[in-house]
């Protein structure tokens, strides 16, 4: 657990908000994740604009294929970071996460895919060796993301993330691409006499390149994962946000998550629960009633097990939470404690 997560005085219950998580100036990392449709993409546009009056620039991405992020905000977003409207620090972007290993070659300069071709088969064995670990083609969203990421100078970066199985082999990724790298360049060190050859006889390799400069520009890409995967396992700069509902699927993948993401020795300090229902006092509604009991036990759960969380009560909207107007009255209720009307 971070040492900034508030904690309130009178009872020594950590504070039910997200306060922290704008206080804590030193975060340049946010996942925001959890199980299928508990309110992911609402709960991250709506953190993302209460960081924006905190930090002078905040980045919104978006790794699940859904892309929701369009839909919240009622704007087109693609794999370039674009202002969102009626904001002057806040941007947001859609990173597709069905790429190729070519792309995690690209991603170190321009012509590499091209250039391991143009090795032939030796070309093609290395790729084949360095790509066998499992994981790594799903590992090309990462990639991506880091090579837009890398040359923009934003203060924090808050990722939208996709249902959970795939948001934990997100978080795998940087491990997964640098021992791929690693076995690249190790296989390349080994065989570059003779790949010098090859490629001196096929006429060199694409843009004027030359071998030593393209595992220059994959050692590059190595060491800015390595750097990525270092700051994602410190508490000053990451944090992971978990998002559920009160029933007993979205509990336990929840506990799962947590589970894994100590695992990974990323910090998670905050729940937020949402879609819970406050019947006024004396309701004759028998499914309100009847809901708000089973949504209670499940919320009484949560508290017990994650005492040492800021766990965060967001309530049943009568309507969807869409546009700029909405998402700001919502991500209101992440930093107050919300007060259901009597």
């Amino acid at each position: 657990m971070s040492s900034t997560a508030m904690i309130n005085g009178d009872d020594d219950l950590m504070e039910p908000t997200l306060q922290s998580i704008l206080d804590q100036k030193t975060l340049r990392w946010i996942f925001v994740g959890g199980k299928g449709g508990v309110g992911k993409t609402t709960t991250s546009c709506a953190l993302a604009i209460q960081l924006a009056k905190a930090r002078k620039s905040v980045l919104l991405i978006s790794t699940d294929p859904a892309h929701n992020l369009s839909d919240a905000f009622n704007q087109k977003f693609g794999k370039d970071a674009r202002l969102i409207e009626g904001f002057t620090n806040l941007s947001a972007m859609e990173i597709d996460p069905n790429g190729s290993i070519q792309d995690v070659l690209a991603a170190g300069g321009e012509g590499v895919d091209e250039a391991m071709a143009g090795m032939g088969g030796m070309g093609n064995m290395m790729q084949d060796l360095a790509f066998s670990i499992p994981g790594v083609d799903e590992a090309m969203s990462f990639a991506e993301v880091l090579k837009q990421v890398k040359s923009m100078s934003y203060e924090v970066i808050i990722f939208d993330t996709a249902p959970t199985g795939h948001t934990l082999r997100f978080l795998q990724f940087p491990t997964v691409l640098e021992k791929a790298l690693a076995k690249l360049s190790q296989l390349s060190q080994q065989f570059g006499p003779m790949l010098n050859s090859i490629i001196g006889a096929r006429g060199g390799l694409p843009n004027g390149q030359n071998l030593d400069e393209m595992l220059s520009k994959m050692e590059s890409l190595r060491e800015t994962i390595s750097e990525v995967n270092t700051q994602f396992k410190d508490a000053d700069l990451t944090t992971f946000v978990c998002i559920c509902i009160p029933e007993f699927l979205s509990l336990y993948e929840t506990e799962r998550m947590i589970q894994e993401l100590s695992n990974y020795e990323i910090d998670t300090h905050s729940i937020v629960v949402n879609q819970l229902l406050f019947p006024k006092a004396g309701s004759d509604c028998q499914q309100c009633n009847a809901r708000r009991k089973m949504q209670k036990k499940y919320l009484d759960q949560i508290e017990e097990l994650y005492e040492d969380f800021n766990v965060v009560r967001m309530p049943l909207l009568v309507e969807e939470v869409r546009g700029k107007e909405k998402l700001e009255k919502f991500s209101e209720m992440l930093v107050q404690t919300y007060q259901p009307p009597q």
